[in-house]
């Protein structure tokens, strides 16, 4: 029978879990946001400033769709030989895709090679991240006390922005105290290579971990499954939906306040670089403590409740931030971006034991992974592009605000087919009596 963790090893799984996709989100953070400030200038230069950023999103959308097959690779090896050997291999090539970026070659130098090399990076670092984050939700969820499982869960939930305050803090020291041709010509650099790092870092955490008791007790039973992928296409489809459909809106809400707005308000309102990237800082800096919070009420208040009160307010609130940031205010321009990421941090924080309890244990690795990775296609992968678009087009906020109130709608619905938590807390208990 698997013994239960100590607080001792509940507690490194859960900075395990937060500091490993903090980690993993710094790399991708990073990408964002030199995808809005340099990639299209250093590696397809067009000499028309948005059509460079239309091409730098597109190759930000590449990280989103290359994360099924990760989510496909390292979901089921999660639910075949652990939750821990996956995360060190996930860790390890998200960061040396980051470092290679951080010495590669621009258009200047090797032509169109260096936005091929550029993109195939951006695909490792989705492949390593779309394995990442089934296992750090179920390494600290898994070793927590499942009617808990909101707030032991969240711990992933929080590496994101704790990865973006880290990316942004990088590039607001490196754009403060370089001139313009410095950044362009090296400056943008440092913040990649830091990642070398980091990883280190994370893997020291990583590698003195325990597995999960949960997956040591369906070891015991002799319980694997053998294709956990064709086991949750087969048996899990109406989880899988909603698990998909849920995470549709959190994720385009994210890219509007953290990607989008860099280029809004640089673009289009001319405001300086440093306005928007304190904005998101600071809004990122709200979202560790909020994100927990949202986890530990969703376990009172219902999973459901919680996720479905935030994205009607995840609907409403471009029509209260484009106005505020028209005003070209820095505190106004702060107080939306805190605003929008607030909001998300109440759809977040319960996002990752909402999708965990969809499915069965024995699958959890690979249905989550899947869910979390399918839902990015749809959601984040294509949402910059398509806000730098509908503003091209029509040349008014209103059709973003439009965009993002559809995808409301979507994750309603996956919130109306998921189920509540209490059938997931039985059979963890099942398997790990105390």
């Amino acid at each position: 029978m698997a013994q239960q963790p100590s607080r001792s090893a509940l507690a490194r799984a859960f900075a395990a879990s937060l500091s490993g996709t903090a980690l993993e989100w710094y790399d991708f953070a990073i990408y964002s946001s030199a995808a809005a400030l340099v990639f299209g200038h250093l590696f397809f230069p067009s000499g028309d400033a948005l059509t460079e950023t239309l091409i730098a999103f597109s190759t930000y959308a590449v990280g989103y769709v290359s994360r099924p097959l990760g989510g496909i690779v390292f979901g089921r090896l999660g639910d075949v030989i652990g939750r821990k050997r996956v995360l060190v291999i996930t860790l390890l090539l998200t960061g040396i895709a980051t470092f290679l970026i951080g010495v590669l070659p621009t258009h200047d130098q090797i032509g169109t090679s260096a936005g091929v090399l550029l993109v195939l990076l951006r695909f490792a670092q989705g492949v390593g991240l779309g394995g990442e984050w089934g296992g750090a939700v179920l390494l600290s969820s898994e070793f927590g006390d499942p009617e808990r499982r909101g707030f032991w869960a969240s711990a992933a939930q929080v590496g994101p922005p704790a990865g973006t305050l880290l990316a942004n803090g990088v590039l607001a020291v490196l754009t403060g105290t370089l001139s313009r041709e410095q950044f362009l010509s090296w400056g943008w650099r440092v913040a990649f290579l830091l990642s070398a790092v980091l990883v280190l870092f994370g893997l020291w955490i990583r590698v003195k971990l325990e597995e999960t008791p949960v997956f040591k007790a369906i070891a015991e039973h002799g319980d694997r499954p053998v294709a956990p992928v064709r086991e949750v296409f087969s048996t899990q489809a109406r989880p899988l939906i909603a698990a998909i459909l849920c995470r549709v809106c959190p994720d385009v809400l994210y890219a509007l306040f953290a990607v989008f707005t860099l280029t809004y308000t640089t673009q289009v309102l001319k405001l300086p670089q440093s306005w928007a990237l304190t904005a998101i800082m600071i809004g990122s800096a709200t979202q560790l403590v909020l994100i927990p919070l949202a986890g530990a009420l969703s376990d009172i208040w219902g999973r459901r409740r919680t996720y479905a009160v935030a994205t009607v307010c995840a609907v409403a609130w471009p029509f209260v931030f484009f106005p505020l940031a028209e005003q070209r205010s820095l505190f106004l321009l702060v107080l939306g971006v805190i605003g929008g990421l607030a909001i998300h941090s109440f759809l977040y924080g319960p996002q990752a034991a909402f999708i965990s309890e969809q499915f069965a244990p024995r699958l959890r690795y690979t249905g989550s992974s899947l869910a979390y990775t399918l839902a990015g296609v749809i959601g984040g992968a294509v949402a910059p592009l398509l806000f730098t678009w509908l503003f091209a087009e029509f040349g008014s906020w209103l059709a973003v605000a439009a965009y993002l109130a559809v995808t409301g709608a979507i994750t309603l619905v996956g919130v109306r087919l998921g189920r509540d938590p209490h059938q997931a807390e039985a059979e963890d208990r099942a398997l790990t009596p105390t």
